[in-house]
């Protein structure tokens, strides 16, 4: 799968963000296992580096560390993503009715350059062209940041790209699975609620860019918890 370019970083973060990478958007799902000797070989880095890394996506809630059991990839589970996307969807109202606020004509720009690289973007062909969905749902995630980008407050910022990052390990279940499961992901057309996001939001008419937000954040979240409960129990809580 594409990974950035970390060729003059630390060994450590290397380490992080190749791990956080992989969670995030690649092969490593929730309730996987993280042996630090696979890690190593699979990364070609230390094992020091590997387990800084560990220690550090930890304290992030993205990995789970037991001295008894190793290290796994945070479990998945409906109650979790329950919380998650209403809290998520909070901060979400905060963050855009600030940025539609005080927003400025370049803000604005970003957010039309946003909506057209996504556009330009392809969905996976197929469950296992990771390289593909990694690249939409980075496209994704910077269209969703542009929206919220001249928010004031910046804690709202550091707290609305926290949540974004547990939201996108749930939303890579429905990504992969919208071609060979298109009932069960719910797939719906989202380059529509996206335009008509970025409309409400040019238009500063802040009730309806916001009703539509929450309208799109419900929508993933339904899709997500349906797929979730096809998935075995030992690697979600039971529902």
């Amino acid at each position: 799968m594409h990974m950035e370019n970390t060729e003059n970083l630390s060994l450590a973060e290397r380490a992080y963000r190749c791990l956080r990478n992989e969670i995030l958007y690649g092969d490593l799902m929730p309730g996987d296992r993280l042996r630090a000797s696979e890690l190593q070989d699979r990364f070609n880095l230390g094992l020091t580096p590997i387990r800084e890394a560990l220690m550090r996506l930890s304290s992030e809630n993205l990995v789970e560390v037991d001295p008894n059991r190793g290290s796994r990839v945070s479990d998945a589970s409906i109650t979790e993503l329950t919380d998650l996307m209403a809290t998520r969807r909070e901060i979400e109202k905060l963050c855009l009715t600030s940025a539609m606020t005080h927003g400025d004509t370049a803000w604005e720009g970003e957010i039309v350059a946003a909506l057209h690289r996504l556009s330009r973007t392809p969905l996976p062909s197929s469950k296992n062209d990771r390289d593909a969905a990694t690249q939409w749902e980075l496209q994704h995630r910077s269209f969703h940041f542009a929206l919220v980008s001249a928010c004031k407050e910046k804690w709202l910022l550091k707290f609305w790209n926290t949540l974004t990052d547990h939201s996108e390990r749930y939303r890579k279940y429905r990504l992969l699975q919208h071609i060979e499961q298109p009932a069960q992901a719910q797939v719906r057309n989202v380059s529509e609620e996206h335009q008509a996001l970025m409309d409400a939001v040019l238009r500063r008419d802040i009730a309806s860019a916001t009703n539509l937000m929450q309208e799109h954040l419900n929508a993933t979240e339904k899709s997500v918890a349906r797929l979730l409960r096809q998935i075995p129990s030992s690697t979600k809580e039971a529902s």
